[in-house]
């Protein structure tokens, strides 16, 4: 059995245009793939996971050896997004139901899907008061800003009571102002129903844009300009998209060049909770990841054995007999662009 082991691979072979203000830091949304109920005589005979900053596509063939129809139900969990006054969430489409464009098909054809959307505060479900009055579950966006500003002030005052919303002040040059600012948490997910047939293969894939957390500068990079890469920040980040000498030495020559020049390096950086797969109980027959850093000369570093590079922007991993222990983090390291 195979697993994805904290093994380093340096692509200083040198990330994504994700816009973040000076000293400000967006933080991404870790998705994943599919949950499946068990379904007998199943098995996931492959998965094709390839994951870019602007798409992340999921093929996978599972097999029936069974001798009837099984019948599941099959679940996409979105990652929770809770509201705050603190930072910035990286939300691909904040204003649609649909807001990181996730989409599924079976054996090729589109597939309706059902959605369960929650939103909470303090633990408490707060879905149907929202939607009472009007207000989008999505706590980011235009159209919840709006709503909220709406809402009488009786209303506002119980909700802040409730730790539904926080008021947060600021001066906005004319004298100061108020926001109502969301601090619930959706939960939201994808189900639909699909019948494994009997002694053949079924084709699974699902796609979607992913969330992107990016900074200005680099996190991993400290004070010391004697040693900076060393400190709490640096061997966090160093154990969680396992840089090697190799990948250090890449972006210590960039840091270089840009203070030449009064610039600065970005990072940004995607997660894909892989763990999911683990829920069949058993291992995937054949695993292939690609991470396509999307720019040949963004630095990108990420944790994984047996890593190639097949391309200007793209690395390769591929195993069989496969459990998935560790989740995936890539870190993509860029001068900014305008």
């Amino acid at each position: 059995m195979k697993t994805l082991p904290a093994v380093g691979i340096a692509a200083a072979l040198t990330g994504m245009p994700v816009l973040a203000h000076a000293n400000d830091t967006m933080a991404e949304l870790a998705a994943g793939g599919l949950t499946f109920v068990y379904a007998e005589n199943v098995q996931m005979q492959s998965e094709d996971l390839y994951i870019s900053p602007k798409e992340v596509r999921v093929d996978y063939v599972f097999h029936n050896s069974g001798d009837r129809d099984r019948t599941t139900v099959v679940a996409f969990p979105m990652p929770d997004i809770e509201g705050s006054g603190d930072f910035m969430i990286s939300v691909p489409n904040p204003d649609a139901n649909n807001f990181m464009n996730f989409s599924v098909t079976v054996d090729g054809e589109p597939v309706k899907t059902e959605i369960d959307r929650h939103a909470f505060a303090v633990d408490v479900d707060v879905t149907d008061l929202l939607v009472e009055h009007d207000v989008p579950l999505l706590p980011f966006g235009v159209a919840t800003a709006e709503a909220l500003a709406a809402l009488p002030k009786e209303l506002i005052t119980d909700w802040i009571e409730r730790g539904i919303v926080i008021p947060m002040e600021y001066d906005d040059g004319k004298g100061w102002k108020t926001e109502y600012v969301p601090v619930w948490k959706l939960k939201t997910t994808y189900w639909w129903r699909t019948t494994f047939p009997a002694g053949r293969d079924l084709k699974v894939a699902h796609r979607y844009t992913p969330s992107v957390g990016a900074t200005a500068g680099l996190n991993f990079v400290g004070p010391d300009e004697n040693a900076p890469f060393s400190g709490e920040n640096f061997e966090r980040e160093k154990q969680r998209f396992c840089f090697d000498d190799g990948f250090v030495r890449a972006v210590a020559k960039r840091l270089d060049a840009t203070r030449a020049e009064d610039g600065y390096l970005q990072q940004s950086w995607i997660s894909y909770v892989l763990t999911t797969g683990a829920n069949w109980g058993g291992t995937i027959g054949r695993f292939h990841l690609t991470v396509d850093k999307g720019d040949p000369d963004t630095l990108v570093s990420f944790c994984g054995d047996g890593v190639k590079k097949t391309g200007p922007t793209t690395f390769e991993i591929t195993a069989t007999d496969f459990y998935p222990e560790r989740n995936i983090d890539i870190a993509l390291i860029r001068r900014p662009t305008d």
